[in-house]
């Protein structure tokens, strides 16, 4: 099962490192009011690591709160 989980994770962060480092065209990004010229690159690595620190943070955080919710029951 390590194995897999392993050769999974090589497999998508090659696949990412592909996708960002094939893609180094200016664009043009929109974050609510703000507007601005950047290299796709910079905007692909900028949306996957949100995504992966969101995908830290997130079980972190319920994890916390259902302790707490089974201290209170008790």
């Amino acid at each position: 099962m390590r194995k897999i989980k392993l050769v999974s994770i090589i497999t998508v962060g090659l696949a990412l490192g592909l996708i960002i480092g094939q893609n180094t065209t200016p664009i043009q990004g929109h974050f609510l009011w703000f507007t601005g010229e950047m290299p796709a690159i910079l905007l692909l690595l900028l949306t996957a690591s949100g995504g992966f620190i969101l995908g830290i943070l997130v079980p972190l955080f319920i994890k916390k709160k259902q302790n707490i919710n089974q201290i209170t029951l008790k």
